[in-house]
């Protein structure tokens, strides 16, 4: 139970820094226009080449220099600060919502943030909703994270359970899969609830045309 509720704590709060982080920047990609923007949304695209083995030392050495490793700080706080597949699916979403709906809000004199709060947001909550999900599923199933930055077993995710769980009780393979399986069914049944939501976000963005 405490390696559950461990899990849950990360991944809520690592869906909430995602959605909110990958809004703004999709919005301010998609919407607004400013020199360079191009440019630089073509260099964030070009980050989702770069395999995560190749930062980790670095963003070790960096975590370790705040003093955060031992904590879930590491796990969490990145999902702050965006995620280009996230920004990239929110963008062509966002590409699709008519102009003339923010037009018609700047003249009644609403602000971009109150552009994005109160007409793109609810309009994109299946692209969101697709977010999240993809989002919770890697939090949920995350084990190089949870393994390089907690150190005491009171912080375990459930990923690092199942690997406790197997050093304690040696090749006890049946008790294992029947762990394996409880672990999987909170993901199995989100995705049977949001399923509807989730396809339908992939579906609807998948249709616009990628553009820069």
């Amino acid at each position: 139970l405490r390696y559950t509720f461990n899990t849950l704590v990360i991944c809520a709060l690592t869906v909430t820094g995602s959605v909110l982080s990958a809004s703004l920047p999709a919005y301010g990609f998609s919407r607004i226009e400013w020199k360079g923007r191009d440019v630089l949304f073509v260099l964030m695209l070009a980050t989702v080449m770069l395999p995560g083995q190749a930062t980790m030392i670095p963003v070790f050495l960096i975590f370790r220099k705040l003093h955060w490793t031992g904590t879930i700080l590491p796990l969490v706080v990145p999902s702050f600060f965006g995620s280009a597949f996230s920004i990239f699916l929110l963008r062509q979403f966002f590409l699709m919502t008519p102009r003339e709906l923010g037009d018609a809000a700047r003249i009644d004199g609403c602000g971009e943030l109150g552009i994005l709060a109160r007409i793109i947001v609810p309009l994109a909550r299946p692209a969101l909703a697709t977010v999240a999900l993809f989002t919770f599923m890697g939090a949920w199933t995350d084990y190089i994270g949870p393994l390089v930055y907690l150190h005491d077993e009171r912080q375990y995710t459930l990923a690092l359970g199942l690997q406790a769980f197997l050093g304690r009780h040696g090749a006890d393979w049946s008790a294992l899969m029947a762990a394996a399986a409880a672990v999987t069914i909170p993901p199995v049944v989100l995705f049977l609830f949001t399923q509807k939501t989730f396809i339908e976000g992939v579906a609807v963005t998948g249709l616009g045309d990628f553009r820069l």
